[in-house]
């Protein structure tokens, strides 16, 4: 079974840009969900929201690593969708300079149920998209 996704997208911003988006609660509002975020390794925090109208989290969340502009990473603990039982799991953006801007990779781990790496994906897939989108939509 596949335990792993991996996405790659690219940007025309430079990575200090680009993390903005990925380490300000507002601006992570923008693209991905509701979130009390801030970038301090240990802090524990929640995204509320676009998965579940209902105002509950979609994961309970702790930072794990915060290297600026090149990567941050934290655990994700959200209910399976095979028997509704929590799980953990972890995310990790990595950002890269490029010649044209910045390369962003998501790499999130650690599922044990294929119905997850599947719904997870999609919703990635879709976030991923929203990002770029939105931040296409910004003026360099």
């Amino acid at each position: 079974m596949q335990k792993e996704i991996k996405h790659t997208w690219h940007f025309s911003q430079s990575p200090e840009e680009v993390w903005e988006y990925l380490t300000k609660a507002e601006l992570l509002a923008q693209w991905l969900m509701k979130s009390d975020f801030q970038p301090i390794v240990g802090h524990k925090f929640r995204f509320i929201g676009n998965c579940n109208d209902d105002g509950k989290a979609a994961a309970y969340c702790e930072v794990l690593e915060i290297k600026p502009y090149t990567r941050v990473s934290y655990s994700w603990q959200t209910n399976s969708l095979t028997d509704n039982k929590p799980y953990n799991s972890k995310v990790v953006w990595t950002l890269s300079a490029s010649e044209k801007g910045t390369n962003l990779q998501l790499v999130h781990d650690g599922f044990t149920a294929v119905e997850d790496v599947i719904a997870h994906n999609d919703g990635w897939t879709r976030i991923g998209n929203n990002m770029v989108a939105f931040l296409n939509a910004v003026k360099i």
